[in-house]
């Protein structure tokens, strides 16, 4: 078995073994998979995967398993550079707004026959994200989700009985709380939080989308895109937003929630949870459905497990595929990244209470539009969403221009 690479030398293997899935100098074929730090502790990290690694191979000995473990720092052009030059690994992980434009491009292939025998096993919305054009591209290994994150108390002070579960009831209980001078959300409109943990939650809940259902044009700045954010704009006004709210990040450690000066987050992961409760008590924290509109919509994707298309040993990469979304597997990544299995025949082991409470929002899971050109175009929209933040434009001004510049993107091919 190699030593699962570092962070510092990974590329820098992966591309030295040009032949990846080719003979490791015996009779043994090399396996190379390029991951990410999904489990936050290095030391950690590097344990989990060198047991992996281990494992498969005492069952496959004649398949040599490399882990590569890259930095998230530069992912797309690395993996991009690696499927044209068509070296660097067998098998990587990504997300669904990744895959679609490498399946179109040719340069990986379909995994349904990995996923054939568990299919019923695996939560639908995994499966979907990772699906293009009706062939799955991704054996999904963990699913992440976003839920509200409220405190307690803070909504008990204003006389709030019932914290919000629908975006009409936080419009309603925001002038409650600015009576206390806190603000109902703490919205991040910073142009670099992502637009899924920020803008796009509420879009969905009001049953819009991004893009056309052709994908040829954006549907952002419809009655629900600007619905969506008017509802921003009358929370400002009613001082439901932090005063700062176009500026600031989702950082709950030194942010306002943990201070108090705010009630709630709308998207917050299981790990934002776990430092609010640090900051204010685990016992005034409380994490809710995702807010309703609509209909109730919560961000979170799948990490897929993608078979590159010019893998010389695809036979011994399924069977690794396959291993890494097994139940053993993913309940271990589970538990040691925090995020969730893609599988609803998983345990995870020693589970917390606020994972399980997060757990609930699993079944209204969506990964955002997985288009080509999904990132250029968010890009595009959170500065116009700044803007109307900063009383620079009217909700329906700041989404058309949006709009104009994200179509003549799409005009141009991205």
């Amino acid at each position: 078995m190699r030593k699962t690479a570092t962070l510092g030398v990974a590329l820098a293997l992966s591309v030295a073994a040009a032949g990846c899935g080719s003979s490791s100098g015996s009779d043994k074929s090399t396996v190379t998979l390029w991951m990410y730090p999904v489990i936050a502790d290095q030391a950690k990290s590097q344990a989990f995967w060198q047991k992996v690694e281990k494992d498969f191979e005492a069952k496959n000995p004649a398949v040599d398993v490399v882990v590569d473990q890259q930095p998230w720092e530069g992912r797309q052009e690395k993996v991009t550079t690696a499927l044209v030059s068509r070296k660097g690994f067998d098998l990587v992980v990504l997300g669904p707004d990744q895959i679609p434009q490498y399946a179109r491009q040719g340069t990986i292939e379909p995994v349904d026959d990995v996923v054939a025998d568990a299919k019923g096993s695996y939560l639908p919305s995994s499966l979907a994200a990772l699906t293009v054009d009706g062939k799955l591209y991704g054996v999904p290994i963990y699913q992440t989700i976003t839920a509200p994150l409220y405190n307690k108390k803070l909504f008990a002070d204003a006389g709030v009985e019932k914290v919000p579960e629908t975006l009409d009831e936080l419009k309603a209980a925001a002038p409650k709380l600015a009576a206390n001078k806190v603000a109902i959300l703490d919205y991040p409109g910073k142009p670099e939080v992502s637009l899924n943990q920020s803008f796009y939650p509420l879009l969905w809940a009001n049953g819009g989308t991004v893009f056309a259902a052709d994908g040829k044009s954006v549907a952002f700045n419809g009655p629900e895109g600007v619905a969506s954010l008017q509802l921003l704009l009358d929370l400002k006004a009613a001082g439901g937003l932090p005063e700062n709210a176009a500026s600031k990040g989702n950082d709950i450690e030194g942010g306002p929630l943990a201070a108090g000066r705010t009630a709630m987050y709308h998207a917050a992961t299981a790990g934002q949870a776990v430092q609010l409760g640090a900051a204010i008590g685990e016992e005034n924290v409380g994490i809710g459905l995702p807010l309703e509109g609509a209909k109730r919509v919560a961000f979170g994707i799948p990490g897929g497990v993608v078979l590159a298309k010019h893998s010389e040993n695809k036979d011994a990469a399924k069977k690794l595929a396959a291993h890494l979304a097994s139940p053993e597997v993913t309940g271990e990544l589970a538990k040691e990244s925090g995020f969730f299995p893609a599988r609803t025949d998983v345990t995870v082991p020693d589970q917390s209470e606020q994972a399980k409470e997060f757990a609930k929002s699993l079944e209204y899971a969506f990964p955002g539009d997985t288009h080509p050109q999904a990132r250029q175009v968010m890009s595009l929209i959170a500065p116009h969403v700044q803007a109307a933040l900063l009383g620079q434009a009217s909700a329906k001004e700041a989404l058309d221009a949006a709009a104009k510049e994200a179509d003549a993107l799409l005009a141009n091919g991205g």
